[in-house]
């Protein structure tokens, strides 16, 4: 049970009946399941320091253990909304996006459509297939593309291509790891994230690469990968893309919390890339980050994020 020390306990009143998934910043992923898959419950945990407590909840079944374990173990497509259906059948509360909005925006072909319909602005892209014009779409785009598998996360997957040829060679690559692929128009200039709480668009934060783009690699392996916090953008811009990423965030249906990521040409033109509707939750993660930048210390964005899910 949380700890009742000091009285009043503002973490208790925040979890009472509430499942969390998101991650924990402390313990070992492979470890803790091991031990909850052995007492047949799951028990997510997230560091509460400032409150000297741990926030833990139960969910008193084995196959959803199994499930959730698959899930927080693996980068695969096929499980990143899983636990939220599995969640909604066991009529358990749980944080951020529901079922749709996670599913939606785990698909950057159609989020894009989405955007697209209502004026929001996101690089031209084409669906790729076997049989593609290679030749034609390379055009179509400006002679520049990112071939992307459109179901993916983490820069999986994707190249930035300058030719026709390197184009079906990116698409039977992408394929490997989705039958949807897209190849989106490549965007010359700055990369941008912005994190969502709520009904507020967080303080943005600039990504600066070594890297041909911001792949996998760039996110989790490179030491020189640059966060610019505060963004470097002018006021006025900032609270441009703020605007511009928080509507995009409610125009795929994404409650509590999540990321929109997007580019600046260099005209100053933001595009819209895709949106995260869970995003990683380390005490150094992006959200997290940018939430300190915003006020907020780590628990306190957590205690935030739990009292919107009840």
């Amino acid at each position: 049970s949380l700890s009742k020390k000091g009285g009043h306990n503002p973490i208790e009143a925040a979890t009472a009946n509430c499942a969390i998934i998101t991650g924990s910043n402390v313990f070992n992923w492979q470890n803790l399941y091991e031990d909850m898959v052995a007492k047949d419950a799951c028990i997510m945990i997230n560091e509460v320091k400032e409150f000297e407590t741990k926030v833990i909840t139960l969910i008193e079944n084995k196959n959803l253990v199994e499930n959730l374990k698959k899930n927080a173990l693996t980068f695969s497509n096929t499980v990143f909304f899983q636990e939220d259906k599995l969640l909604e059948l066991l009529n358990k509360p749980y944080t951020g996006s529901g079922v749709m909005a996670s599913a939606l925006g785990m698909d950057k072909w159609r989020t894009k459509l989405v955007w697209g319909a209502c004026d929001v602005a996101t690089p031209k892209a084409f669906v790729l297939e076997e049989n593609s014009d290679w030749n034609s779409i390379m055009q179509a785009l400006g002679g520049l593309a990112m071939v992307k598998p459109a179901r993916e996360g983490s820069s999986i997957g994707m190249r930035k291509v300058h030719s026709s040829e390197g184009l079906a060679e990116s698409y039977a690559f992408a394929s490997q790891h989705d039958d949807l692929v897209i190849a989106e128009q490549y965007v010359e200039g700055k990369e941008f994230t912005v994190a969502i709480l709520g009904e507020k668009a967080l303080p943005a934060i600039q990504l600066i690469t070594t890297h041909d783009f911001y792949d996998f690699d760039a996110k989790y392996k490179a030491n020189d990968t640059q966060y610019l916090l505060p963004s470097g953008l002018p006021d006025y811009a900032e609270a441009e893309l703020q605007k511009m990423s928080l509507k995009a965030f409610k125009l795929v249906d994404c409650t509590g919390w999540g990321r929109v990521d997007a580019m600046q040409d260099e005209d100053g033109n933001f595009w819209l890339l895709e949106v995260n509707t869970s995003p990683g939750m380390t005490d150094h993660s992006l959200v997290p980050m940018a939430a300190k930048a915003g006020g907020l210390s780590f628990p306190a964005l957590v205690v935030n994020i739990l009292q919107q899910t009840l």
